[in-house]
């Protein structure tokens, strides 16, 4: 099965992503020749459906610890299991494709918790991650090859287990004239510095810090659960940012480490966007006011992020920024305020789909698996070498 795979001269991999953001899962289908650096990727389709409120409140509680129990945990795994294979089969319906069309489906699964670093005080707490969705219950149900659970081989050599798609975004934004960045602005932001004329070595990726995390949970309290995001971040264009409420939230230690370094919603979730809300409404901002200095607050973990472990190390001159936060324009106009000498873009003004570049890269690093290519990037990771991430579930 596997050596029928990796001899098609091109497959079909629906890749599926759920991140941090707890927006819902992506789909996307791509075409697929090569393996490693030979690789070549063309998007065929893409669905994204947004998990709906009782599943979105559900997964903020397993991602924190006062409301999280092991029942839970167990029950979703499955769940989203069933989901995951349902849009699944819905983007291949609506590519006019057949599952038996599908040579590979490729899940990241729903990040619940991650440690990046072994727990000083608690040997019970050894770097670890845990993601959902089991890939079992979803080769069951789509009766297709599936890989997954991409994690855990990058920690076991050392690594963060995170960012993993810095990998992809080098294969397809490599430039031999200009230094570029990726920016992913998800629940949580990472960034992947590509030098110009990079080899795969030369590469360096870090999580930056909150994304869409602390924007998005700041709007749905303030909504009063009506709204889930700030779209194209209007709300934020109509207030003003307090930037020394920004300057405070910039203290976190978290901003202070060198790369590698990676963080999620044990971090910058909802107890600190609660946090931060009260800390707004404590000097009397308005609403308008909150939603712009969250939104100020990413905009500014990222630039002060590349002032201290980008720029000193090479030139770059196009910063791309991808993901839900590419549609954020009042993110975007930030950004280029306090990026003056870099030209800031999204993944769209070079061909790419925003919102299906995560899924795509995980049909990439699916493919790798099969091939049995290493599909980690230690220098963004911190991995003492490269390995082959990802477990395999049969039909």
């Amino acid at each position: 099965m596997i050596g029928e795979y990796v001899a098609k001269p091109s497959r079909l991999v629906v890749g599926l992503m759920s991140g941090t953001s707890l927006d819902g899962i992506d789909a996307a289908i791509v075409r697929l020749s090569g393996c490693g650096l030979a690789t070549k990727a063309e998007l065929v389709a893409f669905v994204g459906r947004p998990y709906d409120a009782a599943t979105r409140g559900r997964l903020k509680e397993l991602c924190t610890v006062e409301r999280s129990d092991v029942a839970a945990v167990c029950g979703m795994n499955f769940k989203l299991a069933e989901a995951f294979a349902d849009v699944a089969r819905q983007a291949v319906a609506e590519a006019g494709l057949s599952m038996d069309d599908i040579d590979l489906i490729v899940s990241h699964g729903q990040t619940v918790w991650h440690i990046p670093v072994d727990a000083p005080d608690d040997p019970f707490l050894p770097r670890s991650t845990l993601q959902i969705g089991d890939l079992s219950v979803l080769a069951k149900r789509t009766g297709r090859l599936v890989v997954g659970d991409f994690r855990p081989a990058d920690m076991a050599v050392g690594g963060q287990g995170a960012p993993l798609t810095p990998y992809g975004d080098f294969l397809l934004f490599r430039s031999e004239e200009i230094g570029r960045l990726v920016q992913n602005v998800g629940g949580i932001g990472n960034c992947a510095a590509i030098p110009a004329g990079a080899r795969q070595d030369d590469v360096f990726a870090f999580d930056t810090g909150p994304g869409n995390m602390v924007i998005d949970q700041t709007v749905f309290r303030l909504s009063n659960g009506a709204r889930t995001y700030d779209d194209g971040g209007a709300w934020a264009a109509s207030g003003r940012a307090d930037e020394a409420l920004v300057d405070e939230l910039l203290r976190h230690p978290y901003f202070e480490l060198p790369p590698p370094k990676t963080t999620g919603r044990e971090l910058f979730g909802k107890a600190y966007a609660e946090a931060f809300l009260g800390a707004a409404r404590g000097r009397g901002l308005a609403d308008a006011d909150i939603v712009a200095t969250a939104t100020r607050f990413t905009a500014r973990t990222i630039a002060l992020a590349y002032r201290r472990d980008v720029f000193p190390r090479c030139a770059i001159e196009e910063v791309i920024v991808t993901g839900g936060g590419a549609r954020n324009r009042t993110l975007l106009r930030m950004l280029a305020e306090l990026l003056p000498k870099q030209r800031v873009t999204n993944s769209r003004a070079l061909g790419y789909n925003d919102d299906a570049k995560e899924a795509l890269i995980f049909a990439m690093l699916g493919n790798d698996f099969l091939c049995g290519v290493a599909n980690n990037l230690p220098s963004a990771t911190g991995a003492a070498r490269p390995t082959v991430m990802g477990k395999l579930a049969l039909p």
